[in-house]
């Protein structure tokens, strides 16, 4: 231990109370032995130090910061050296803003594509997730202060998260959900980690042994601090002997009084606690460093300047019929949709950050060059129909030589705590799309939303242009593209189906009431695509450029692959070249290909150069359930170079040399995963490639409700006045919707209707306790009266301890 006269020196109580937060944002301090508080900040994509005091839960506005392009924007640029440049101004940003510890970035996969928080990850594919996730973390700890790589793990949905079971096989949950993690971990050396909420196959992460003991302190060899999410603890005693040191935020004393009495009682032994200690006063330590420097205000109009190049590299060409891109000089524009007036730049929930600066399109036109004849709405912005919005729309684009409408999903449809409705944009814009298309057929659509939406639409447009959420330079960097000022480099980091109907977790999701199965198995985003055979709108890492490249000279070594990229068109541009392995072994099932590499390259016009990308570790492996580790299968491998997962450019073989393990699966008993077509895997075929039963999915309705269940199970509760409750918050959601009030109607469903009741402890900052909570899931279960005695008895008893105490 690095502190262990520390340690010595301090009480039971003292080491305890280090357990969990000061307030709702920074962690305790201990006075006489120089032990300070340090704050945590969200942040994955900008700063959200909150305004007021760090004692307020809620989403409360933060301190001005610069609002970079999210991860699934930035994801698209494929570009590590631009990821590690937002991290270095992140890191910046947080040290001028006094934050020690900033909660990103978040790494969870892309396992569908209506999960609400998709806008705030990266990929589909653990590789390139990790890969951009390190590249953060280099660059924000670099200033000293920590990143907290989250949700770890499994977390790939937000409804019922905190409390849903994610039941996924060994071999799935380590190629797939915890690849990225383990390179945030080894090549990023992230400082910290944040637990999720959810269970994984049975148990919460921020108590799983396995997952936090066996693989991220054992395998890993992870030093670090584990984080807790904000009232994601749920045993405190279990999450400690996990290794879960910080609970957040504060419990007013209550798990630390757990602590000391589980001590004193022989069931967890204070060496666990000093290990917890030691790691987390490493973490304060460390990161109270970066103080030690002169303070410094960032540059406001640089760090803006710089998102403004993040989002210009990350803007995907997705469309460009007759090169109607792009725009030619003198071109007579219109431009149509609510979000050119008002940028859609962020997603919505703990990641808001309040913008130093806000471009918006319409205030940008005169410097990109591009000549607008006018602005017209065209449609509500939150899905209300309009006709004469539509009309005036048309009456602008008949005046026009082209049309740029801008279309999108809005703020409150892409959130945190609950999950999309479908994959479609808002019927109002397409309705408003159809109506231009019958008077002017030049349409250049520009989409603003986070996450993949359905395209039913797109024979409609002549160009589409996609800017996801470019954070607050976002509208001034599409621009930039449109006019030609800036050609377009980025690619998908996520497949764009067809229809949702075709994605393979269509069935299993977001689950059924108590757990989501994850019976596709490994084959999500582009591994079942591709190895399915299924056609697709958008193949993974799909983009255009406004000039042409050609491959050629492939050669391929133990030690990797070299070939060339010659720019043939007349301008610059930046290419991804993208390296995918398959096996060409039927032994063993995997997907068709896989990606084991990326570069980004700047080519001049008529230049070649020579590319260059190394094998590594993760190139041959494969999860061996038998043998329990990583292992190569002995077989040849197809290379394969490509622009895009489908649109491959390059082949060449290699044999490689195996481990030499014991075959891990009878071939005969899991044919659906051998033809890699997963879509409808029955049970029995599931459970044998879990290797045990799988658990009822449904809540038991005739057992009383506990500090795990959600607070929507108070539909069957025996209680009047939980079923009261329950119809009251369904009645107040509805409400809300009808009169427009979205935002706060997810809130409902995000901070009530889908809360374990143990929140209503952990997220209190110490109001209710869980003594209380015992009286008041006595009145959910049918004893109102003495619920009700038992919540007063325990107020009374705590309002006299915290009297004492004063």
């Amino acid at each position: 231990m690095k502190y262990k006269e520390l340690i010595a020196k301090m009480t039971l109580e003292e080491k305890a109370s280090l357990m969990s937060g000061k307030d709702f944002w920074q962690t305790q301090n201990i006075e006489r032995l120089g032990i300070n508080s340090i704050f945590l900040a969200d942040g994955p994509h900008g700063i959200r130090k909150q305004a007021v005091g760090a004692d307020k839960p809620g989403l409360n506005a933060g301190e001005p910061a610069t609002c970079y392009p999210t991860a699934a924007t930035v994801a698209n640029s494929w570009n590590a050296e631009l990821g590690e440049k937002v991290g270095e101004y992140l890191g910046e940003e947080a040290i001028a803003q006094k934050v020690n510890v900033l909660l990103g970035p978040g790494v969870n996969m892309k396992r569908n594509p209506l999960c609400g928080r998709n806008f705030e990850y990266f990929s589909e594919d653990p590789y390139l997730a990790g890969k951009m996730a390190a590249s953060y973390i280099r660059g924000i700890q670099s200033y000293g202060v920590a990143a907290c790589v989250k949700h770890f793990a499994a977390n790939n949905q937000e409804e019922r998260r905190m409390s849903i079971d994610t039941i996924v096989d060994e071999r799935t949950l380590r190629e797939i959900y915890l690849t990225a993690f383990e390179i945030a971990v080894k090549e990023g050396k992230t400082k910290s980690i944040m637990s999720s909420y959810n269970k994984l196959n049975g148990t919460y992460t921020n108590e799983n042994l396995h997952l936090m003991q066996d693989i991220l302190r054992g395998e890993w060899d992870y030093k670090g601090t584990v984080i807790t999410d904000w009232g994601g603890s749920n045993d405190r005693i279990a999450g400690l002997l996990a290794g879960n040191e910080l609970e957040m935020p504060t419990t007013a004393g209550e798990t630390d009084q757990e602590i000391i009495q589980a001590i004193k009682r022989g069931e967890i032994k204070e060496d666990v606690l000093d290990e917890c200690v030691d790691r987390l006063l490493d973490l304060i330590f460390t990161t109270e460093k970066a103080y030690q420097r002169p303070h410094v205000e960032f540059n406001v109009e640089r760090h803006h300047r710089v998102s403004q190049k993040v989002a210009e590299e990350s803007i995907v060409l997705l469309k460009n019929e007759g090169n109607i891109l792009p725009l030619r000089f003198g071109k007579k524009v219109a431009v149509i949709g609510d979000f050119a007036k008002d940028a859609r730049y962020q997603g919505a929930g703990s990641s808001i950050v309040n913008p130093t600066i806000l471009d918006h399109t319409l205030d940008c036109f005169e410097e990109s060059g591009i000549v607008s004849i006018g602005y017209e709405p065209g449609f509500e912005r939150y899905g209300k129909k309009s006709q004469h919005k539509i009309d005036e729309a048309c009456e602008l684009a008949k005046k026009a030589d082209v049309i740029l409408l801008y279309l999108g999903l809005d703020e409150a449809t892409e959130a945190e705590g609950l999950d999309r409705d479908s994959m479609k944009i808002p019927e109002n814009q397409i309705q408003l799309l159809n109506a231009i298309y019958e008077v002017n057929q030049n349409i250049i659509a520009i989409l603003s939303c986070g996450s993949a939406v359905e395209m039913p639409w797109i024979g409609k447009v002549k160009g589409l242009l996609h800017g996801y959420l470019g954070g607050q330079a976002g509208a001034r960097a599409i621009l930039r593209v449109l006019s030609g000022d800036v050609n377009p480099s980025g690619k998908l980091a996520e497949t764009y189906p067809l229809r949702y109907e075709d994605t393979p977790s269509f069935r299993h999701f977001p689950g059924n009431e108590a757990s989501v199965e994850y019976r596709e198995g490994m084959y999500i985003g582009y591994r079942y695509y591709d190895t399915a055979d299924v056609n697709v709108l958008f193949p993974f890492g799909f983009g255009l450029s406004y000039t042409t490249f050609v491959y050629s000279d492939l050669e391929v070594t133990k030690d990797g692959v070299t070939f060339i990229i010659t720019n043939t068109g007349r301008i610059a541009g930046m290419e991804i070249a993208q390296l995918y392995v398959g096996c060409d072994s039927e032994d063993i099932f995997r997907p068709k290909k896989e990606l084991k590499g990326f570069d980004k390259v700047f080519i001049n016009a008529g230049e070649s150069k020579k590319v260059k990308i190394p094998f590594d570790d993760k190139t041959f492996r494969y999860y061996n359930i038998k043998t329990n580790k990583w292992e190569i299968e002995e077989a040849e491998y197809s290379v394969l170079i490509g622009a895009s997962s489908t649109d491959i450019r390059l082949v060449d073989r290699i044999h490689v040399e195996g481990t030499g393990a014991p075959l891990p699966y009878d071939k005969i008993k899991l044919p659906s995963y051998f033809a890699g077509k997963v879509t409808n895997v029955d049970e029995e075929e599931f459970e044998i490639l879990l290797g045990r039963k799988v658990p009822v999915s449904t809540w038991d309705r005739t057992k009383p409700l506990g500090y795990n269940d959600i607070i929507a199970q108070c539909q069957y509760a025996k209680g009047w006045v939980a079923r009261f409750t329950y119809r009251l918050v369904v009645f107040a959601h509805w409400y809300l919707r009808k009169v427009g009030k979205r935002s706060s109607a997810n809130l409902i469903m995000m901070s009530i209707y889908h809360m374990p009741f143990r929140g209503i402890a952990r997220l209190t900052g110490g109001v209710v306790n869980m003594p209380m909570l015992d009286g008041i899931l006595m009145m959910v279960n049918g004893h109102f009266f003495k619920g009700l005695r038992h919540v007063w008895k325990e107020r009374n008893k705590k309002v006299r301890f915290t009297k004492v105490k004063l």
